[in-house]
């Protein structure tokens, strides 16, 4: 597990998966933010469904339940307001992303990795595009890597398709019950309007940890 050790930039933890809406708001928004703060994201594409399907949804709450949908699509609308960000509820919710979702693994470690997020999110919140046609996913790789097709392939292979399964089988050994979600060593917060306060944390703990040397 990762921790605020001394003398180590402060570290956030980001879960996220690209169908998941409240992802698209912090996907957008949290390179800018943390690097004003001064602090490492590290990025964690998970899978949502698995999760759900543990829960005896066979879907989103958003779509199991009406009222809560009316709701969020409405909540959506104004906080992409307040950012100043595109916004346009999906034709499908949610949508399949596994490929992009692969490929977010494979580059979660990659300076490219914010640019690629954003650009699928676009596609899905903003473009209402299928995110999981290799041509769009494709499209969010082109200028980002020197060879698109490659990252293409690799996502396809059974390594990586088990490391998806196994990151997301972490998740719910965390406890993460919805996206996003942010850990700063065991300390979690969920949720979209929680992304300031986890990056508060982050320095918040790690100055603590720079002062207790």
């Amino acid at each position: 597990m990762l921790s605020n050790a001394p003398g180590v930039q402060p570290r956030l933890e980001f879960w996220f998966d690209f169908a998941s809406n409240y992802s698209y708001l912090t996907v957008m928004r949290i390179e800018q933010l943390a690097a004003q703060a001064g602090v490492q994201v590290v990025w964690r594409p998970f899978l949502l469904g698995p999760i759900f399907r543990d829960f005896g949804w066979n879907t989103s709450p958003f779509v199991l339940q009406p009222e809560k949908g009316r709701y969020v699509w409405n909540d959506m609308r104004r906080r992409a307001e307040k950012y100043g960000l595109a916004f346009q509820r999906p034709s499908v919710f949610p949508r399949n992303a596994l490929l992009p979702m692969r490929v977010a693994l494979l580059g979660a470690d990659e300076p490219w990795i914010g640019r690629f997020c954003q650009r699928v999110m676009q596609q899905n919140f903003v473009d209402d595009l299928d995110i999981n046609q290799a041509e769009h996913t494709r499209r969010a790789l082109d200028g980002l890597v020197a060879d698109p097709e490659r990252y293409m392939a690799a996502a396809q292979a059974e390594d990586i398709k088990a490391r998806l399964r196994e990151q997301t089988g972490q998740a719910q050994a965390r406890g993460i019950f919805g996206a996003p979600t942010f850990f700063v060593g065991e300390e979690m917060f969920w949720g979209d309007d929680r992304l300031e306060d986890a990056l508060a944390f982050a320095v918040q703990a790690a100055t603590q940890d720079s002062s207790a040397e």
